[in-house]
């Protein structure tokens, strides 16, 4: 019968070792480390800037990690035993230039060798993430940059409702709500965040005592106020993204340009009787509102969903759709919606897909950021430069 030091040895056989002094140079050469120990082995301590996959993922995991199969490997593990494993199963895989270090951590980390105490998640955020942390995509790295992650909601009405509660749900660190509304009854169709105890209450209490419930991890700021030309700088400046959740042209305005300032990307959501829209206005690397609404419509072709009515579970769909597109944003994953418009028909069941471009008559950009004036924009929602 074969036993665990026959298949060990066999695994020897093909691959290739190193010493941790090997190991070490070809670190500093520019070999990626993975480290395959579990969770609690990787909290004590692990070599600056190794990957992370627990050898039970490996399989399903490194592919997205490193995709490129001529990656230069180093694999390591407390002992060496687990990575001359590893590193037949990422030749098999067809990674041409794994190393496995003999001796693993343990030895490495006798020798006084350099080596970190990684920010790892508690157990609680591994339990409550865990489906996060078996995306290849997100993992634990992701988790924690989502936890780092600061962003800020305008409104907390129907697109912030949905919006913020996934924000919290999926563990944004910080998240900050704008709105100086109250409760009020008929908000209770679709504005999920709020419930009938909370009628009459501030909109950003009520939406900060669903979300400590939902997730009392979760560090929020309210700020029941008004968005004005003399508080939106300081109020965006903070901030990784802004989730545009406002009901009214002066309002986008206003934060498009302060947005633009500052150089803050924002993901914009429209509702409207049964149809809805999504994109992502970013200021750096794409078209913003003004390249998409030049001018504001005039105001019998742009009533609001008090006057005209919304599906209760629209803004559920259009505020999710945010959600998701600032996670992607806040992670670099996928493709964005920079540039594109995402216009939903809940009649039709149908999605269609628009593309939106810089404009040049649009003075209001970020390489103009330092000629732009903030004004209100009560009366007027032309540009004003300096």
């Amino acid at each position: 019968m074969t036993s665990y030091g026959d298949l060990l040895a066999a695994a020897k056989q093909q691959i290739v070792e190193v010493d941790t002094q090997q190991a070490a140079q070809l670190i500093q050469d520019g070999y990626i480390t993975v480290d395959v120990r579990e969770p609690e082995e990787f909290d004590q301590g692990a070599i600056a800037a190794a990957i992370h996959i627990p050898r039970g993922y490996l399989e399903s995991q490194i592919e997205q990690r490193l995709p490129k199969r001529d990656t230069q490997i180093v694999v390591y593990c407390a002992g060496g035993a687990r990575s001359a494993f590893a590193a037949k199963t990422l030749i098999e895989l067809g990674y041409s230039q794994v190393v496995s270090m003999d001796g693993g951590f343990t030895k490495w980390k006798s020798e006084g060798r350099a080596w970190d105490l990684p920010d790892t998640l508690t157990q609680n955020q591994r339990n409550r993430y865990q489906r996060h942390l078996l995306l290849p995509e997100i993992g634990e790295e992701g988790q924690q940059e989502l936890l780092e992650a600061k962003v800020l909601l305008l409104g907390a009405g129907g697109l912030g409702s949905p919006a913020a509660m996934y924000l919290a749900a999926a563990g944004v660190g910080t998240l900050g709500i704008i709105d100086m509304d109250i409760v009020d009854e008929s908000n209770l169709q679709r504005q999920i965040i709020h419930d009938t105890t909370r009628v009459g209450q501030s909109k950003v209490e009520s939406a900060r005592q669903t979300i400590n419930a939902l997730n009392p991890y979760i560090n929020t700021k309210i700020f029941d106020t008004r968005l004005s030309a003399e508080n939106v700088l300081d109020l965006l400046s903070e901030w990784d993204v802004v989730v545009d959740g406002a009901d009214n042209f002066p309002s986008r305005y206003l934060l498009n340009d302060a947005s633009v300032k500052l150089g803050v990307p924002v993901v914009h959501g429209s509702i409207f009787r049964f149809e809805g829209q999504v994109t992502v206005f970013d200021p750096i690397n794409g078209p913003t509102y003004r390249d998409y609404v030049p001018v504001p419509p005039p105001p019998e072709l742009a009533p609001s969903c008090s006057e005209a009515g919304v599906l209760g579970v629209l803004p559920g769909i259009i505020g999710s759709l945010q959600a998701l597109e600032t996670i992607k944003l806040l992670l670099n994953l996928g493709d964005s919606l920079i540039g594109r418009l995402l216009a939903f028909d809940a009649l039709e069941m149908t999605f269609r897909e628009y593309k939106l471009h810089r404009s040049e008559e649009n003075q209001v950009t970020y390489d103009n950021r330092d000629r732009i004036r903030i004004v209100e924009y009560d009366q007027f929602c032309s540009p004003t430069l300096a």
